[in-house]
């Protein structure tokens, strides 16, 4: 199974528009940061968590020539927007995109692109099928793949992270039951988020990322959606415990 982050930020991206803090005028390439998402390839697939508004770019920057479904985490903006830009996938590969999220998350793709949806679609618009799943379950999405919803809370939306095989993606958490906790132990790699050092409603602080990492305890951690206040890259590898690195952008691995 290979990983590659596609995007490591929060919502804003950084640089932030505008903004002149030392990260955001960071020379070092793993400041520069898209919006979160990851790539996964197992078994000839690729497997995408989350299509934001940087789906274009993430896909050229990283020559990604095929894909064979899209998990989604939730209905925020910096984690579907950028939908539309599936198409050359399905006039490449003949078929349509399959896409898996939770009811509310599925309803909230066919208000934001109801052309896609509708009865006489215009020519050329994105090709999808929807598959709705729910948290806590196993799904087999492609053959020899399955896949394990886990339940998370954002805030007091209720979203879903996944795991496949040893390996896990968590984003915009605030919250996991002990339920969750424990359908993430044995992992090798664990993805998670870790948005600020002061105190957000709806993620998880540097320190609380590093509690919960701890108790899943995962062979390694690797942290994601860092905004432009947690600092620049070699200064929060700094903070870091054993076993926990900040990702960045164009990381990539291999777990075997």
């Amino acid at each position: 199974m290979q990983i590659t982050f596609l995007g490591t930020s929060t919502s804003q991206g950084v640089p932030v528009i505008g903004c002149e803090c030392d990260t955001c005028l960071s020379n070092d390439p793993k400041d520069n940061r898209l919006r979160s998402s990851v790539l996964i390839s197992e078994k000839g697939y690729n497997i995408l968590i989350d299509v934001g508004p940087d789906f274009r770019q993430q896909m050229l920057t990283n020559k990604v020539k095929k894909l064979d479904a899209i998990l989604l985490t939730h209905e925020h903006n910096d984690h579907i927007i950028g939908m539309d830009d599936i198409r050359p996938f399905n006039f490449r590969q003949g078929k349509e995109m399959p896409i898996y999220g939770l009811q509310r998350v599925l309803g909230e793709i066919k208000m934001k692109f109801a052309y896609v949806f509708d009865s006489s679609p215009y020519p050329g618009s994105p090709k999808v099928v929807c598959h709705e799943i729910v948290g806590q379950r196993v799904y087999e999405i492609l053959p020899h793949i399955s896949i394990r919803t886990i339940n998370v809370i954002h805030g007091t939306l209720p979203i879903l992270g996944y795991r496949i095989g040893d390996f896990a993606y968590i984003t915009d958490a605030s919250y996991l039951d002990e339920a969750a906790i424990q359908s993430l132990k044995g992992l090798k790699v664990l993805v998670l988020n870790a948005l600020q050092y002061r105190k957000h409603y709806s993620h998880y602080t540097f320190d609380e990322a590093v509690d919960v990492a701890q108790k899943i305890d995962a062979d390694h951690t690797y942290f994601t959606h860092l905004s432009h206040d947690l600092g620049k890259h070699e200064d929060i590898l700094q903070k870091c415990p054993p076993n926990i690195t900040p990702a960045y952008d164009g990381l990539t691995f291999t777990l075997i």
